[in-house]
């Protein structure tokens, strides 16, 4: 049982992604996901600390893309010896409370990390939501990536695939 949400290698397959950065609290980092010809996308961007900022994200269209069951998120990337996180939403709302997981992947060289959904932490606007329940697979409706690791200065994940097993 495997449900493939996203693979980048066509470039419409970034459409409907958005960036929500820590411009909407008054911060200056900024960050887009681009389709790369090599045919994979490229969460990158700039990060300031600037103004009380720090994070930089992208979060895909709402759209129904669950898997009742599902135990891993899989995520096929290369990284450049940061920490990212994988952000799986069970809302529609802009607003909404979303369960993460933090990677490091591996610099310069494509590897596929696997993240178990019983370790998603509920976060609201970067804070642990104590109480919250656990997150349903089955009922994911928005993915997305984020870099709010302490460090100032330019990132650039690149990314094949994102699916639930």
């Amino acid at each position: 049982m495997a449900r493939l949400l996203f693979r980048f290698d066509d470039a419409r397959s970034v459409h409907g992604w958005t960036a929500i950065d820590d411009r909407v609290m008054g911060g200056v980092s900024r960050s887009r996901l681009r389709h790369d010809t090599a045919g994979h996308a490229v969460f990158e961007g700039m990060v300031s600390l600037e103004r009380n900022g720090g994070f930089a994200s992208v979060r895909s269209a709402a759209g129904p893309l669950g898997l009742a069951g599902a135990r891993d998120c899989v995520i096929e990337v290369r990284g450049d010896g940061r920490q990212y996180k994988l952000s799986l939403f069970t809302d529609d709302a802009f607003d909404a409370v979303s369960h993460q997981a933090a990677f490091t992947p591996a610099v310069d060289r494509w590897a596929s990390i696997r993240l178990p959904v019983d370790t998603f932490q509920a976060r609201f606007r970067g804070r642990e939501v104590g109480g919250a329940p656990v997150l349903d697979p089955g009922r994911i409706r928005q993915v997305g990536l984020m870099i709010a690791d302490g460090q100032a200065g330019p990132f650039a994940l690149a990314v094949r695939s994102i699916r639930l097993e």
